[in-house]
């Protein structure tokens, strides 16, 4: 089986970035893989993954939140983690046992943060709570009432609610009056319809700033003449080009220039991530990161199978495939207004062609479905071997992207 690892966010009470779980392809429910040696188990799991450096090129300067097997925490567990990096998550399925109970002590001693998986509410666990910081629900398994009671029951404790399996903002905003403070789920990334706006004269022309970007030509004066309205989106398109690669050795004053340097279909990346990012900027962090990530996968697969596009289309289709939860509208009603390419447009709406099938194996990556991720990959005739690293170059690159732009932002 070939080694890949995923990342879901998992967000605060405020929908802001708090931590990553990370999904393993190679061990037990997405558990650490059991079959290394304690000694060698972060290296060779940091090496399978091209992560020379650690789990902070996928978490950036979050902690991983990561499942352990039983026989991983009591016999294997690996002594080169770092307890400020890393929460501890015991499966809901382990057998409970006094050498258990003496490992999480031991653990929870060390400074590790000790999380229950899919607590199942079972009084069984109540000897762990001492040692326990963080408690996982599956909220798809349990009635609101039956969280309810049991939140009152271990409120003596000080134990966080985690949240898993949040789909919706209404569970959201729920779970939250009932003592939750952690969230895991695609609630983020899905639209409130309900909350509808006519779209701003700002958003508006950010928009059209980003349909530009997927013309077959870039039309350089008709963006200089959007860009032009918005001095601080200007400043901050021209930072982000002459932060990048491509213009090290050059100062970029003007979008003729970038184009001289960085080609035609660099530049539009640049201008549609700028644009995304400036749309709603109430919306949780994380929703931007997820698009640009999805960006930068599709375009390396497409890459990878020879799919060379300017416009880049692959590009430009996982940079939009959030762009309903972006603006809370949906995706049809969306792409009557987005003067998008066709294909762009069925692969969005309806995820048909190439470009959907892009886009579905970016969404099946994210949640750690991997069979379903090599069928696709078998279909699609790309190298599974390659898969695990172009996920992890464009988190890499995605974590620096947006660490660039808030960074300006505060400046």
């Amino acid at each position: 089986m070939d080694a890949f690892l995923a990342r879901q966010a998992i967000l605060d009470d405020k929908a802001q970035l708090h931590a990553y779980e990370l999904l393993f392809r190679d061990g037990q429910s997405n558990s650490f893989p059991l079959d290394m040696c304690p000694d060698q188990a972060t290296s060779k799991l940091l090496t399978q993954n091209h992560l020379a450096t650690g789990f902070e090129e996928v978490t950036g300067d979050k902690k991983a939140f990561i499942n352990f097997s039983e026989e991983t925490l009591i016999h294997r567990f690996p002594n080169s983690i770092d307890p400020d990096t890393v929460v501890i998550e015991i499966l809901e399925d382990v057998v409970i046992s006094h050498a258990l109970l003496k490992t999480v002590r031991q653990l929870h001693k060390a400074g590790f943060t000790i999380a229950l998986d899919d607590h199942d509410f079972d009084p069984k666990w109540d000897i762990f709570l001492p040692y326990v910081n963080i408690i996982k629900v599956d909220v798809l398994q349990f009635n609101i009432l039956q969280i309810a009671k049991y939140v009152r029951r271990i409120s003596g404790f000080g134990i966080t609610l985690l949240a898993e399996k949040v789909e919706t903002r209404e569970q959201f905003d729920q779970l939250k009056t009932l003592g939750f403070s952690l969230f895991q789920g695609y609630f983020f990334a899905k639209p409130e319809v309900l909350k509808k706006k006519t779209l701003s004269a700002n958003q508006v022309n950010l928009l059209e700033l980003i349909c530009m970007s997927s013309r077959a030509e870039l039309d350089l004066a008709a963006v200089n003449s959007i860009i032009e309205k918005d001095v601080a989106l200007s400043y901050q398109l021209l930072r982000f080009i002459n932060s990048s690669s491509f213009t090290k050795d050059a100062q970029i004053g003007d979008l003729k220039h970038a184009l001289n340097y960085m080609g035609e279909a660099e530049l539009k990346k640049f201008i549609s991530l700028i644009a995304l990012a400036n749309l709603n900027e109430e919306k949780p962090s994380e929703l931007l990161g997820l698009s640009v990530s999805r960006a930068h996968f599709c375009q390396k697969v497409a890459d990878l199978r020879g799919d060379y596009q300017d416009p880049p289309s692959t590009f430009l289709t996982g940079m939009f495939s959030l762009v309903d939860a972006l603006l809370d509208e949906e995706m049809a009603s969306l792409m009557t207004k987005l003067p998008l390419l066709d294909e762009i447009k069925q692969a969005l709406q309806n995820g048909e062609g190439t470009l959907g099938q892009y886009i579905k194996l970016a969404r099946l990556f994210e949640r750690g479905q991997w069979q379903a991720v090599e069928d696709l990959a078998n279909t699609l005739n790309v190298d599974l071997d390659k898969l695990s690293e172009i996920y992890n170059q464009a988190l890499s690159h995605t974590d620096l992207l947006l660490a660039q732009h808030k960074s300006r932002a505060k400046n």
